[in-house]
């Protein structure tokens, strides 16, 4: 089974390219989801988050935008949270991976937005970048609720920049165009990788 990394900054169209391989049937495990579901009530990480940042969940599940503003701007503290989500979030995709396997899936997608900010590229066969125009990127990302030019800035300022991406990537889908473009260049890459 061929393991892709598709990565890219906020608001390059990950989602968009992770739902047009879900729709050519490839598998795609999304860690914004896992964590999500982590941090959900009941999930793993609940208890962990508030022992290490205490009044940050409330009603069993994490208050994300309490746990936010705990850690913005702080490294210390951003690096304490990513030591309790990022081996939870590892463990769910291996076991998402091994699902694919025993299902015989020729392909399988991780949707990783830090993927190569994390060294993640050594678990993943292909990388593929999603890229867009930066002024593209910013009127998507400001049309978002709650999103704000300052909450921008804080979230690009831990990404990798978007021409350094593309340079690590071993195939980058232009998304600036029109969503036909960019799924026409997927159907493509997953029609080679299955051959």
């Amino acid at each position: 089974m061929k393991v892709i990394g598709l990565t890219g900054s906020i608001g390059m169209g990950k989602s968009t390219a992770a739902n047009t391989f879900r729709r050519l049937g490839v598998p795609v495990f999304d860690a914004d989801a896992a964590v999500h579901a982590l941090q959900a009530r009941g999930g793993a990480a609940v208890v962990p988050v508030e022992a290490a940042f205490p009044g940050t969940t409330a009603e069993g599940r994490v208050n994300r935008e309490a746990l936010r503003a705990r850690v913005l701007g702080d490294p210390a503290a951003l690096k304490r949270l990513e030591g309790i989500m990022h081996p939870l979030v590892r463990r769910a995709e291996r076991a998402f991976l091994a699902a694919c396997r025993r299902r015989g899936a020729r392909l399988a997608v991780l949707d990783i937005p830090l993927l190569l900010e994390t060294g993640g590229q050594a678990r993943v066969d292909f990388v593929l970048v999603v890229s867009a125009p930066a002024a593209v990127q910013r009127a998507r990302v400001l049309r978002r609720r709650g999103m704000t030019p300052e909450r921008l800035a804080a979230i690009l300022a831990r990404q990798m920049p978007d021409a350094k991406k593309r340079r690590r990537a071993d195939a980058v889908v232009q998304t600036g165009q029109s969503r036909h473009h960019a799924q026409r260049q997927i159907r493509e890459l997953v029609g080679r990788m299955r051959r």
